[in-house]
């Protein structure tokens, strides 16, 4: 088989790249590890940039989402039960942020992938990408029993951290970096209405926690619990009371219990790998860099990336200059190391590290520097601002001429 652009992985990063390029008439074809079903599966991020929504609706494939998606114009900070309000529209000039589930995102992406035809091999075993430097590179694969050698011009590896693209690249010639942070987020999905039309980050001496939402009548909600917790440990009961002694007074008294969907606790890491290409294959997302969810930046990270490449591909097939190609993991990076900050700060300001030590410093110092980061971020309009510009994140960056 022969396609322009192979692409590695289904999730939401990998398949938007795809229906972009389609709407420019270039080829290509998914290829994912495991199905649809799972891929629909994973529970992940709900608050979406100007800029994500812009590349959804370029893609033809924002009905579901203008119609559902909720506009936050705003955030709240509560550190020990006082709360202040970032008012993203006010200090951006117009800047907001949309409330739609990567599950919804990542649904829509499937249904106008398939409605178009285009190709996507789920449950592919034994992927492996060849020739990457070369002019000429390809992916083989198994799919129902079947070896399938798949050749391209280029390589869009959208495969998660786990996957076989970043592997793909020599290790000598990649640096990681990485933070591993001594805590998780227990998360509950339950249909229940949100107890507030905003998110709310609480700060208090008992720990974090995040009262997201999906949509009026679905919440997501997120407790910092030690990294040695079991799933097991925490009923329902126990999940829904610990979040009330952790919310702010209003919102406590407003919180609906109910049914948990789904719980997980998710492991907290800042991992960059760099470059984020090698030759004529290019990491997306996930495989090239994982912040914390703090700052809500991980599926905005993969459009950024997702935006780059789909300019630099448009311009190789369109205009036939491949002189841009060069620039996409520098161009990708500047934005990454940007949102990688921003969440790495927003996480140790909002957490509590208790005795454990962070950097050069000794828990209790750190806590004190941090508490005194956010007093001073939260007290000012210019403080607050600096906040909501990162929040609703940075514009893309266009190529060079």
């Amino acid at each position: 088989m022969k396609t322009k652009v192979a692409i590695i992985g289904a999730g939401p990063s990998g398949l938007l790249l795809g229906q972009l390029l389609s709407k420019q008439g270039i080829s290509n074809i998914i290829v994912e590890r495991v199905t649809g079903e799972y891929v629909l599966g994973r529970i992940r991020a709900g608050i979406l940039e100007q800029g994500f929504v812009d590349l959804v609706r370029e893609a033809g494939v924002a009905d579901r989402m203008d119609a559902e998606g909720e506009v936050h114009e705003g955030f709240e900070i509560a550190v020990d039960g006082v709360s202040t309000r970032i008012d993203m529209k006010k200090l951006t000039g117009g800047d907001a942020v949309v409330c739609y589930g990567q599950v919804d995102i990542t649904e829509d992406l499937m249904a106008a992938r398939s409605s178009a035809g285009l190709e996507t091999y789920y449950e592919a075993d034994g992927v492996e990408l060849k020739n990457v430097k070369s002019e000429s590179p390809s992916v083989s694969f198994v799919h129902n029993g079947e070896k399938i050698e798949l050749e391209c011009d280029y390589i869009a590896g959208c495969d998660g951290f786990h996957g076989v693209s970043r592997q793909t690249i020599p290790a000598e010639l990649r640096t990681e970096h990485e933070r591993v942070y001594p805590f998780g987020w227990l998360g509950l999905l339950s249909e229940t209405p949100p107890v507030s039309e905003e998110l709310i980050y609480s700060k208090t001496k008992r720990g974090f926690a995040l009262a997201s939402m999906r949509s009026e009548t679905r919440s997501r909600y997120y407790l910092q619990v030690p990294l040695t917790d079991k799933i097991e440990d925490w009923s329902d009961d126990a999940f829904w009371s610990e979040l009330k002694k952790r919310l702010p007074v209003k919102a406590a008294a407003n919180l609906v219990t109910g049914p948990s969907i789904e719980k997980s606790i998710a492991p907290l890491r800042s991992f960059i790998c760099e470059p984020m290409q090698y030759g004529n294959m290019f990491l997306v997302g996930d495989a090239a860099h994982i912040v914390p969810p703090t700052g809500a930046k991980g599926l905005n990270l993969a459009a950024s990336d997702v935006a780059t490449l789909y300019k630099i591909m448009t311009r190789v097939y369109k205009e036939g200059d491949k002189s841009c190609i060069d620039q996409y993991s520098e161009i990708a990076l500047r934005r990454v190391w940007h949102g990688e900050r921003f969440s790495w700060w927003m996480t140790n300001m909002m957490h509590n590290f208790g005795d454990m030590s962070s950097h050069e410093l000794e828990g209790e110092t750190f806590e004190r520097f941090m508490e005194s980061e956010l007093s001073y971020f939260t007290s000012s309009e210019n403080g607050k601002r600096v906040i909501a510009e990162q929040y609703v994140g940075l514009p893309y960056e266009e190529l060079a001429p």
